[in-house]
């Protein structure tokens, strides 16, 4: 199963955001041991490693997120990807749309996210975390 992983995940899982990160943990856990295959969009990276500002300091986020790049596989974006996504009328938020594009780059079966509603006009379902987990189980 190929997955990509939304930014609320990753910061659910790295900040441990309750009542979230227990759940995120358990993806990141099954991705690490190939249960599913994770992907993460580059720009997840960068909204991710200034998002947790606050919690950690440059160094630590930058370790962090190395380890993360370890278990999940980073999608890049190009410029037609981005230019693609800045004339798409059908999503408000300009990052939903880029993290579509990354899905659709990887044949990702699924966008994990809490935000599904954000992802009514993607052609790859978005899911909860839980179904997927679900679906292992």
């Amino acid at each position: 199963m190929v997955l990509l992983i939304d930014t609320n995940i990753i910061i659910d899982f790295i900040a441990s955001r309750e009542p979230f990160s227990e759940v995120a943990t358990e993806l990141i856990r099954k991705c690490l041991t190939n249960k599913v295959t994770g992907y993460v969009a580059a720009h997840s990276i960068t909204n991710t490693f200034y998002i947790l500002r606050k919690h950690f300091s440059v160094n630590e986020r930058k370790e962090i997120l190395s380890e993360l790049c370890k278990i999940l596989k980073v999608v890049d974006l190009d410029g037609l990807s981005v230019a693609n996504s800045l004339a798409n009328r059908t999503f408000d938020d300009l990052e939903d749309c880029l993290q579509v594009a990354c899905a659709k780059t990887i044949g990702a079966e699924y966008i994990v996210t809490r935000n599904i509603n954000d992802f009514v006009h993607s052609q790859i379902p978005a899911v909860l975390p839980e179904y997927i987990l679900e679906q292992l189980d």
